[in-house]
């Protein structure tokens, strides 16, 4: 497997086979990987076709295995990344990190995708975690 990301957050290697293995830890691993795990199976259930589809999520191990989206885009403009979190609203999400890094180009799509979906919410529901809700719950185990 090559590395492709490692950070206090989490590990991401894409295999021989091209699948995405990324390995959760760090603070609130456990809250990141199910709310992520719970988003692509939310967006592949109302057909988002520019997303990673889930192929194994191991929730003892903290590990998720998707489809690859292509390659990390570098750069991107404001307008192209807004229309593309744009798209993904429409679906029923909102990402909550929209930035360059989490976009990827896909030459076999033809088109550019979004990933990582840890602090994506989905407002029809109610469910998500956000950035924020991490920076709280950080707090209130840090206050005695």
């Amino acid at each position: 497997m090559r590395d492709v990301k490692d950070t206090k957050r989490a590990t991401v290697r894409v295999g021989f086979d091209g699948r995405v293995h990324k390995q959760y830890h760090g603070f609130c691993a456990d809250l990141r990987f199910e709310n992520e795990v719970r988003t692509l199976k939310f967006l592949e259930e109302k057909g988002c076709d520019f997303v990673p589809k889930v192929v194994s999520a191991d929730a003892d191990r903290l590990i998720l295995v998707t489809t690859n989206c292509g390659q990390i885009v570098e750069k991107l403009s404001e307008s192209k990344l807004k229309e593309l979190f744009g798209e993904l609203e429409a679906y029923g999400v909102i990402h909550g990190d929209p930035f360059a890094r989490n976009v990827t180009y896909d030459g076999r799509q033809g088109r550019f995708c979004i990933i990582d979906f840890e602090f994506a919410t989905i407002p029809e529901s109610g469910e998500g975690l956000t950035i924020e809700d991490l920076e709280r719950l950080h707090r209130e185990e840090s206050d005695p």
